[in-house]
C-alpha cells in the first residue's frame, strides 16, 4: 500500500474534472490571475523542456499548462497550480524564484510546485493572501531558511507539505492553529530543536511525516490525542531519544517509522494491539529485546536492523506474513539454520540477513522468489554451491561476503547491478565481468580477470 497512492487518486480525478470544465465554452483568463502567472514565468530562469512554453499573454491561461480553472461569477478563476517536474526523461526542472505576485490569483485553491529541484528563495509570504487556499504542495525544490513565526495565520489549510527542501530552524508553534490539517509532511528538510506540544487542536490529522531532519528530544505528549485519527507516523532519520510512548499502541497505525533515531530500551509489549500495521521501521536505533508478537499478518515492510536484539531466530510471525516483501534483519542475533526456513511469502523484493550467525543454505526459498530484487546476507555463516544456485531474473544485487560458500561463480550473476562475493570459498574462472576484483576478493581459488590469470 502506497501511502501517497490515493490522494495522487484525488488529484487525477479533479485534474480531469477542472479541465473538463475549462474546455467548454470560450473560457477567458481574468487580468489579475494572467498577471500573477505571467509574473511566476518571468521569475523562472531557465526551462529546459519549455513546461512553460503555452503560457502567453492574451491567450487563455486556463488552457495553460498547469493551470486549472473553475466558473466563478463573473467568468472563470484560477483554483489550481500544479507545476510537478517528476517526468519520465527525469529532466524536467524549473530554475529560479517564485514571484510573491502569485497572490493575484485570489481564488486559489491548490497550489502544487513538485520536483522542480532548483527553484530557490525563502518561504512564499504570498500564501498568506489567498484567502481560499486549502492545499500547499512545495515540495523537493530548494527552498529554504526558517519558517515564518506566524505561520499558523494558514489556518484554512488541510493539507501542507514542504518535504524535501532546505528549511531550517524550528518548528513555529503556531502550527497549532492548523485545526482542519489532514496531512503535514516537513520531511526531508534542516528543522533542529523539538518537536513542538502542538498536536492536541488538531483533531484530523491522519498523516504526519518529519522525518530526515536534525530535531531532538522525545515526541510531545500531544501525539497522544491524534490516536483516533493518525494511520501514518513518520519520525525516522531525526536524533530524537528515550524510550518508545506505549501510547502509540492505541493508535491505528496502518506505517510506523522511528528509524535511525538514539531510541532505547524495549518495544512496547502493547504493540500486539497494532493489528492493522504494513510498515514498521524501528532500525538503527539501540534498541534491545524480547520484541512482541505482532498480530498484523498484512505486514508487507519489516525493518529492525542494527538495535540490540537477540532475536536468535527469525520471528514465526515474521514468517508466516501473507504479503511480505521487504525484510531487513541485519544484525539481530539470529543464529538458526536457514536449510528448513519456508516463509509463507515468496513475494520479497528485499532481505536482508546480515551480520548474524546464520547457517544452511538458502536455495530452498530464493529458487522460489521470483521476484526478488536485493538479497544481503554477508557476514554470516551460509554454506552452498553457488553454482547450482538459481536466481530470479529480477535479482539487482546480492551480497554474500563473509560466508563459506562454495562452487563456481555462474554467468548469470554477471548481469547484476551490485555483487559482492569476496571472503568465501569459490573456485574456478571468472565469467567475463565488469565488477571490480574486491567484489571476488579473499576466496580459495579464483582466477581470471580482473583477478590474477589462470594457470595452464
Amino acid at each position: 500500500m502506497n501511502s501517497c497512492s490515493f490522494p495522487l487518486f484525488i488529484f487525477i480525478a479533479v485534474f480531469i474534472f477542472f479541465r473538463c470544465l475549462s474546455s467548454t465554452g470560450a473560457a477567458t483568463c481574468h487580468p489579475d490571475d494572467e498577471a500573477g502567472l505571467l509574473a511566476f514565468k518571468s521569475g523562472i530562469t531557465q526551462d529546459p523542456l519549455g513546461i512553460l512554453s503555452s503560457w502567453k499573454k492574451s491567450t487563455d491561461c486556463c488552457s495553460w499548462y498547469g493551470v486549472f480553472c473553475l466558473p466563478v461569477n463573473p467568468g472563470n478563476r484560477v483554483t489550481i497550480l500544479a507545476l510537478d517536474g517528476n517526468t519520465d526523461s527525469g529532466k524536467t526542472f524549473l530554475s529560479g524564484t517564485i514571484s510573491p505576485l502569485l497572490a493575484k490569483l485570489q481564488h486559489l485553491n491548490e497550489i502544487r510546485l513538485t520536483d522542480l529541484r532548483k527553484i530557490t528563495g525563502s518561504f512564499p509570504q504570498f500564501l498568506f493572501k489567498l484567502p481560499k487556499l486549502k492545499i500547499v504542495y512545495l515540495e523537493n525544490n530548494r527552498l529554504s531558511g526558517p519558517l515564518p513565526d506566524n505561520i499558523g495565520a494558514l489556518s484554512k489549510l488541510e493539507t501542507f507539505s514542504l518535504e524535501g527542501n532546505r528549511f531550517t530552524g524550528s518548528i513555529p508553534s503556531s502550527i497549532s492553529n492548523f485545526t482542519r490539517l489532514l496531512q503535514l509532511k516537513l520531511n526531508g528538510n534542516r528543522f533542529s530543536g523539538i518537536i513542538p506540544d502542538i498536536f492536541k487542536s488538531m483533531r484530523q490529522l491522519h498523516y504526519l511525516d518529519l522525518s530526515q531532519n536534525r530535531i531532538s528530544g522525545k515526541l510531545p505528549s500531544s501525539i497522544a490525542s491524534l490516536a483516533p485519527t493518525l494511520w501514518a507516523l513518520e519520525v525516522g532519520q531525526n536524533n530524537l531519544s528515550g524510550t518508545i510512548p506505549d501510547y502509540l499502541s492505541r493508535f491505528e497505525l496502518l506505517s510506523l517509522n522511528l528509524s535511525r533515531n538514539c531510541y532505547t530500551g524495549v518495544v512496547p509489549m502493547s504493540f500486539t494491539n497494532l493489528t492493522r500495521l504494513y510498515n514498521l521501521d524501528l532500525s538503527h536505533n539501540h534498541l534491545t529485546g524480547p520484541l512482541p508478537v505482532m498480530n498484523s499478518s498484512d505486514i508487507e515492510y519489516l525493518h529492525l536492523s542494527y538495535n540490540r536484539f537477540h532475536l536468535k531466530a527469525i520471528p514465526k510471525w515474521v514468517t508466516s506474513s501473507r504479503l511480505m516483501y521487504s525484510l531487513k534483519l541485519a544484525k539481530c542475533g539470529i543464529k538458526m539454520s536457514l536449510d528448513h526456513w519456508t516463509p509463507y511469502s515468496f513475494s520479497y523484493n528485499h532481505m536482508d540477513l546480515s551480520e548474524n550467525k546464520i547457517s544452511g543454505s538458502p536455495a530452498r526459498f530464493l529458487n522460489k522468489m521470483a521476484f526478488l530484487t536485493e538479497f544481503h546476507a554477508a557476514g554470516n555463516k551460509l554454506r552452498f554451491d553457488l553454482g547450482k544456485q538459481n536466481f530470479g531474473i529480477f535479482l539487482k544485487t546480492l551480497d554474500l561476503s563473509r560466508n563459506l560458500v562454495f562452487g563456481n561463480v555462474p554467468a548469470t550473476l554477471i548481469r547484476l547491478q551490485t555483487l559482492n562475493l569476496s571472503q568465501n570459498h569459490l573456485c574456478g574462472k571468472l565469467p567475463v565481468t565488469k565488477f571490480p576484483a574486491s567484489a571476488f576478493a579473499d576466496n580459495n581459488c579464483l582466477c581470471g580477470f580482473p583477478l590474477y590469470p589462470c594457470k595452464a
